[in-house]
């Protein structure tokens, strides 16, 4: 079993929360905030199907916009983008997106044994590409493209799918982070926020 914490810090990836408030809104006016990454705020729309999330980072919004993002079955299904309502204090606007609610991974579901095998299979192609540096995690996700992980074909094609993303937009992968990778209430893993800016 691999230490993810001590993985994550070798890649100078440790947890780290948005310290930005949640910016004043009327869609979000009442609502609970449910979840906080690096750069992002998740609060609950209340109809136990969608979430707002508060991005900051273009990456996640590239990802959850663009025309050619990835979609499929393991990405996240986007409602609406709200635009642009405030500005973090590391400068990206923030942008407020309208999208299927997602839970935390249960770790002995299948999606959970699932993400455990693809983090530490990734974090594997990470340390045998390492002497490249900031480049090792798209390097690392590429070699996944070619050297499957043996799971369902719908997981190999996000993957694809994630890398060629990745690739096009210039953007690293983050999937060591447990966080990143949800789950659909019927079990269904999902890359929720798989990708970040250096």
């Amino acid at each position: 079993m691999i230490d993810l914490e001590a993985a994550r810090a070798r890649l100078g990836r440790q947890a780290i929360l948005l310290p930005d408030p949640v910016p004043a809104h009327p869609l979000l006016e009442g609502k609970s905030e449910i979840g906080r990454g690096e750069y992002s705020i998740v609060l609950d729309k209340g109809d136990g199907e969608r979430v707002y999330k508060v991005v900051s980072s273009p990456a996640d919004y590239f990802l959850y916009t663009a025309d050619d993002r990835p979609r499929g079955q393991h990405f996240p299904i986007i409602h609406a983008d709200h635009g642009i309502i405030g500005r973090a204090t590391s400068g990206y606007p923030l942008h407020l997106i309208e999208m299927e609610k997602l839970y935390p991974l249960d770790e002995a579901s299948p999606a959970g044994v699932l993400a455990r095998r693809l983090i530490e299979f990734y974090w594997s192609a990470c340390e045998q590409w390492s002497r490249l540096g900031a480049d090792m995690g798209r390097i690392a996700l590429y070699h996944m493209t070619v050297n499957p992980l043996s799971a369902s074909d719908s997981l190999q094609q996000a993957i694809k799918a994630l890398s060629d993303f990745v690739e096009d937009y210039q953007v690293l992968p983050d999937i060591l982070n447990a966080n990143n990778l949800m789950m659909r209430k019927d079990g269904t893993l999902v890359f929720s926020d798989p990708v970040f800016i250096a």
